[in-house]
């Protein structure tokens, strides 16, 4: 790679790795380690085919999107993810936005690396259910009903979030 390719990449790396780790971060269920390596290894495939890629930050994403899947595809996959210490839950924060944010991250770390896939495509990514099928490699029925059933989950996981919403549409009536 030359001098002026290796500074585009830099500056790539630079101004679109928060917004990229937010993305693994999701995808991972909120484990901060596995975003890690999600990421770096997605940058990696992508400064190997830096030359040829036209939308770097697409390329990217389909390529973590990709690596993800592969992870849930392994038949021997872990489902537990080992910490040094664990979080304290128990401290209480005043605003309603970080406490929705936990439960969220919980209840998705709770899903499969199939369900986060889609549901982080469909409604965080905001892909129409084929680009997410095209992604995903699989069919938009698939899409369809994996994302029924992911939503039906984490409204079992975490019915606390739907309370906000219920209150509105108590108030409205």
């Amino acid at each position: 790679m030359d001098a002026a390719a290796e500074r585009r990449f830099r500056d790539f790396v630079a101004a679109r790795s928060p917004a990229l780790m937010r993305l693994a971060f999701l995808l991972t269920g909120g484990d901060q380690h596995a975003a890690e390596d999600l990421l770096q290894s997605a940058l990696a495939k992508t400064v190997a085919r830096w030359r040829t890629v036209e939308e770097p930050e697409a390329y990217v994403r389909q390529v973590m999107y990709r690596d993800q899947v592969s992870l849930w595809r392994r038949a021997g996959s872990r489902r537990e993810t080992a910490v040094a210490q664990p979080p304290d839950w128990a401290v209480q924060d005043a605003t309603h936005a970080v406490d929705a944010r936990i439960v969220v991250r919980r209840a998705l770390a709770r899903l499969t690396r199939r369900q986060r896939a889609v549901l982080v495509l469909r409604y965080f990514e905001d892909l129409p259910e084929a680009e997410v099928a095209a992604v995903l490699g699989c069919s938009v029925g698939t899409v369809r009903s994996t994302a029924h059933r992911s939503l039906a989950r984490l409204r079992t996981l975490a019915p606390e979030l739907a309370e906000p919403y219920n209150m509105i549409g108590e108030a409205m009536a």
